[in-house]
């Protein structure tokens, strides 16, 4: 139940309401904007909401118990406010978002709405439309680990503990050609075919330096090709530059054979699957006597 103060309330008890509705958003950047419906900009705890901005929502539905409450939130393409740049650069991926009724004739007189974080973002050639998940979608994310055959560790981080920054997984390129998806490169061929599939790339110079993205496959033939899951935001040209590290599928098997590392395997790659659920013991079978499947 939302908490309403004594003087909005006694505004809305009118019937005839000076409320317009804003939206904080803080980036992945934490950066902060601030957007509202009214024909002017609105300012409280230093934020200012601009008006004019093509910002506009659907209606807002809450719901009882633990469902997944949510909204559309559509907008126009700017310079001045959300940019097709920032959109395909990821900095509204995740972005926190809050909604705020507020008396515009008086900003202090406010109550927020809802709030929540922004989802799936699909954008055209001028305009925007972003899903916006109330903030009960946290529960439904998983956490702790996983009872799975692969591994629950991301390569290199502090339970794998493999070392990215090795000589042995890590490779500087530059591009020599590209066609959007597929880089070709020099100063990888040391490297065996697929050995950077799964693997990720960092531009570190050109217009994406700093991005990140995940390679989906790695060919050497006569040339080194890499070929990446999304395009980035800005044209690809000869001469930018990059670094890869390796990739890793999950198993145990690469993870023995490639990186030396079953020490730290975070998966459970001897758990009985289906095939021993649903098996049953015959005399003279010693492998379903409730032992070990390994021993």
């Amino acid at each position: 139940m939302k908490a309403i103060g004594a003087g909005l309330q006694a505004m809305l008890d009118t019937g005839v309401t000076t409320v317009a509705l804003c939206w904080k958003v803080t980036r992945a950047d934490s950066a902060v904007q601030g957007f509202t419906e009214h024909d002017r900009d609105i300012t409280f705890d230093s934020v200012t909401y601009k008006a004019a901005s093509g910002f506009t929502a659907s209606e807002i539905e809450h719901s009882l118990g633990l469902a997944v409450d949510g909204l559309e939130a559509s907008g126009a393409l700017s310079s001045a406010a959300i940019t097709e740049d920032d959109l395909a650069r990821g900095h509204y991926d995740g972005a926190a978002l809050e909604i705020i009724a507020v008396n515009w004739d008086d900003p202090s007189e406010r109550v927020t709405l809802m709030a929540g974080s922004i989802g799936e973002v699909r954008r055209g050639r001028t305009a925007f439309q972003a899903e916006i998940r109330s903030i009960v979608h946290v529960l439904a994310q998983a956490t702790g680990r996983t009872y799975q055959y692969y591994c629950d560790a991301d390569l290199g981080d502090a339970r794998c503990a493999v070392d990215l920054d090795d000589p042995a997984f890590k490779g500087s390129g530059t591009v020599t050609a590209s066609d959007g998806l597929a880089i070709v490169a020099s100063g990888l061929g040391a490297f065996a075919d697929g050995w950077f599939t799964g693997g990720r790339l960092i531009w570190t110079g050109g217009p994406n330096s700093g991005l990140a993205f995940e390679v989906k496959a790695h060919h050497l033939t006569s040339v080194v090709t890499l070929v990446l899951w999304a395009a980035p935001p800005d044209p690809i040209g000869a001469g930018d530059t990059f670094d890869v590290t390796a990739g890793c599928d999950k198993s145990l098997a690469v993870c023995k054979a490639k990186f030396s590392n079953v020490v730290n395997f975070r998966g459970f790659p001897h758990m009985p699957g289906n095939d021993v659920v649903q098996s049953y013991p015959n005399r003279g079978e010693k492998d379903l006597d409730g032992g070990s499947l390994f021993r």
